[in-house]
Order: C-alpha cells, then structure tokens, then sequence
C-alpha cells in the first residue's frame, strides 16, 4: 500500500488543479477571549462573534460555562469528518447554496483541568473510545449547576449518581445560544455578523453567519475538555510513531475532550465519545506537504462519491493517513513531487479497510471504528472505490467540476444580492446589517506583516469593538 507504479502524467496535472479548489485544511486554537489568526479577512469577523458569544454572553445566562475557557477552532464542519462524530441527524448543507466556508468549533461546557480535581470516567457500559461521565466526586456546587443536565441514577445503597447527560448540555446549549443570538439581534452592535440560520442537529448546533458577501457556517459541539492523557490510550504512547523527536510528547499529550457522540450500541443520553483533536493538531505539523495535499484530494472524492449512504467520513481517512505516516520510511513520505502515489495509495488504504471492515482509531488501536458496518454496506462502498482507483484523474476533474459550479453560485448570489439579504429568522429587518470591517483588515495586515508568529486578539465581552492585539508575547 502506497508503494506504486508512476502515474499518468495527466495525474499530476490534476491533483495539483484540484487543490487549487479545496479548502486549507488548518486549525486554531483559541484560548481565553484570544483567538489564534491566520485567515483570509471574511473568516476573521465571524470568529470574534464567537468568541464574544461563548466568552461573554452565554456564559452570563446561568453562569454554567467556565468564566477563563478555552475554544478548538478548526477549518471544515462535522459533517466533513474534522471530529468523530458520526451523527445521521445532520442536516445536509451544500457549499456555495448555503455557505462560503465552513468551521467546527468545540465549546468546553466543563473544563477539567485541575489535577487535583476528581474524574471519574465510567466505560463500563460503553463501547471502546466511550465513556460516562460521572459527577459524584465533584464538589456540591458543580452538581447543583450542572443537575439540570444530568441523568440520575439511584444505587441500592441510597447514594445518588448524576451522569453529565450529552444530550441534556446540548439542549441547554441550544437554548442559550438561541436566546443569546435573539438578543444580538435586537440590540445589533457594529462589527457583528448577521445571523442567517441557527439550527439543531443532534448534539450539534449549526449557525450560519454573514459578514460582507460571505456566509460562515459554524457547527458548534459541545465539549468536556481534559488536560493530560486518558489511561485507555496509555498504551499507544509506548509505541514508535513518525512525529517522534519532531514535537515533544507533551505536545501530544497536552489534553482531550469528549464529544457528545454515543456509540451504535450505547446510550444516547449518556454516553460520550473521546476525542483526541488537540493531538491532531500537533500531529499534522509533521505530515509533509504532498501527503496531505494528497488527503486533501482523496477526502474531495470520497465527501462527494461515498456520503450516501453514509459509511466513511474523512475522520477515516485521516486516520488511515496517520497510521501510514507510522507506517512508511519518513523519507519516501517527504518525496515533494509524489502526491498522486500516496492519493492512489490512500484510496487503496481505505478499498482494504472496507473489504475487511477494519479501521483501527489512531489513538486507540483496538477500537474498530467500522466494527458496526453491514457487509453490504462495505462491498457496495468498496465497489465505487473501485471506479475511483479505475480512473482516478476523472473523478479528480469531475471533483473540480463540483468546486467551480459551487464557487459560480455563490457569485450569483451575492450578484443579485441574495447572499447579504437573505432573510433571518432572528433579524430586525430595519436594522444595519452591514459589519465594520475595519476591525478585520487591521487583522489581517497584522497576519501579513508577521508570518510565522503568534497572533491572538483579545476582546471585553461587553464591548466586542475594542480589542487589543498581541503578537507573541508583545501587547499592543
């Protein structure tokens, strides 16, 4: 696998097009009101709104959220693999129709990071890379907060058990925000983003944003977020692995979350998945260029050729492109003009994980995440695999087709002036919905005039217009 005869010419020719149309698949990590910015002006406005939102406004509802958090921001939605959330809930969104570009943002509802702090994490009754969350040992105020979201379990002994309920946080956060953008949009600010949509799939809030002639869509999930290393991974960290002496293991191992996400076999209102997207992060600084320019056209062929019915998501691919990079010399993965053999040898990867229903998660190896699949559902999707690795340029261009004709609506719309008036089910009608955009052009003039370097902005969550800037460790 991934050790092939040299491709067609015309191979290299279209991958290389095809990339030119596929989102940058980058992250950013987003700490204390600060967010990490490294993206294009129209991207940048919306990301401040969140963070005013989660930062200031919900967390002054109820006082649930953690006052100081900390937010992941990474480039793409859940409905493109960018966490392991396999949710069938979610609603099909289509870029260009309904968005310009799309983001995944995981909220921490509780923030554990004290080491002192009890955990408790019950996998007695859950599938590998689940878990409950119980609430026995945290102190008294944290239950009575949290009460409202839990499931309760009585023991024969008289004690009570509270499980942080999934399902329970993302009614309440659904709630929240819904009640917070509502009043945004009474009381609009300048700077603010419009609201086009605000919509719950599963344990997943997606929110559409505007700002100028682009349209952002948000799946907001929220997370329990952890410091350090979950014990049922322990193991991996005792393994060889390609990022070895290139980052530092408490870079690796720096925290986790769990996902509002059950198992085939679990239960909906208690059961979480763990996630390990903060490791993906730092991971991915050690893939090399062509490996994931090659990722990048796979996950374009399969989001369009296996969506539906739905079995493989790009969090496989991910995981088939990690445990390659374990797998194969550092050298051939560092080839710069070798793209298009590790496309066809991902494609071929991915053609052997369906015919054998197997696909080891990266972190913990003994979890099968296509343990649930039917066999045929495996074949059916093995077979149209098949036709991709028969003439892979061809669907590589009919990929590109699909990204043109997206990019051609999008500029239809905002021609006739749909995309900045589409109507809002939260909008004041005779209000100003048109942003400041200064804020984000002083943004980006200070991402272009400092490549490489930290940038954070950092805003008062009751007057989102004056941030103050830092670059590295420099205030300004």
């Amino acid at each position: 696998m991934l050790t092939f005869a040299k491709p067609a010419a015309d191979f290299y020719l279209t991958i290389k097009v095809a990339l030119r149309h596929e989102s940058v698949d980058s992250d950013e990590d987003c700490k204390g009101l600060g967010f990490q910015l490294d993206r294009a002006k129209d991207s940048i406005c919306p990301s401040l709104m969140m963070s005013f939102l989660f930062s200031g406004m919900v967390q002054k509802l109820d006082q649930k959220l953690p006052v100081a958090n900390e937010y992941l921001l990474l480039s793409g939605g859940v409905r493109e693999g960018v966490v392991d959330m396999d949710l069938d809930e979610l609603t099909v969104y289509a870029r260009g129709a309904d968005y310009d570009m799309d983001f995944t943002l995981l909220v921490p509802a509780l923030k554990l990071h004290d080491r002192n702090q009890p955990v408790t994490l019950d996998m007695r009754h859950s599938a590998l890379c689940h878990s409950w969350l119980s609430l026995r040992l945290f102190d008294e105020g944290t239950i009575n907060k949290w009460k409202d979201c839990c499931t309760v379990v009585d023991h024969v002994n008289g004690a009570t058990n509270y499980f942080f309920s999934p399902t329970l946080v993302a009614d309440w956060f659904y709630e929240s925000i819904s009640m917070v953008l509502a009043e945004i949009q009474k009381k609009p600010q300048r700077g603010v983003p419009r609201v086009e949509k605000v919509e719950r799939n599963a344990t997943v809030i997606s929110i559409i944003l505007g700002v100028g002639g682009s349209r952002m869509l948000y799946d907001v999930v929220p997370v329990v977020s952890f410091k350090g290393w979950p014990a049922v991974a322990q193991s991996w960290l005792m393994e060889n692995h390609f990022w070895d002496g290139k980052i530092t293991e408490e870079e690796v191992i720096s925290g986790f979350y769990l996902l509002p996400a059950c198992s085939s076999t679990g239960q909906k209102e208690n059961e979480w998945r763990l996630s390990f997207a903060r490791s993906e992060v730092q991971l991915k600084k050690c893939i090399s260029a062509s490996l994931m320019q090659a990722y990048q056209a796979c996950k374009a062929l399969i989001i369009k050729l296996l969506s539906r019915p739905k079995a493989i998501s790009p969090y496989h691919l991910r995981s088939l492109m990690l445990w390659a990079c374990d797998r194969l010399p550092h050298t051939y993965l560092a080839q710069e003009d070798y793209a298009a053999h590790f496309l066809l040898g991902l494609i071929d990867d991915l053609q052997h994980c369906l015919v054998n229903k197997t696909c080891p998660n990266y972190f913990i190896p003994q979890c099968n995440m296509l343990e649930h699949l039917s066999d045929d559902m495996a074949m059916l999707h093995a077979r149209k695999l098949s036709s991709v690795r028969s003439d892979p340029a061809e669907h590589l261009r009919s990929a590109i087709e699909h990204a043109k004709a997206a990019s051609r609506l999008t500029l239809e719309l905002q021609w006739r002036g749909g995309s900045s008036n589409l109507p809002s089910p939260l909008s004041d009608p005779g209000g100003d919905q048109q942003p400041d955009d200064r804020l984000a052009k002083k943004l980006q003039q200070l991402v272009t005039e400092n490549p490489g370097k930290s940038i954070s902005v950092f805003i008062n969550p009751d007057d989102v217009t004056r941030p103050h800037f830092r670059i590295d460790d420099k205030f300004f």
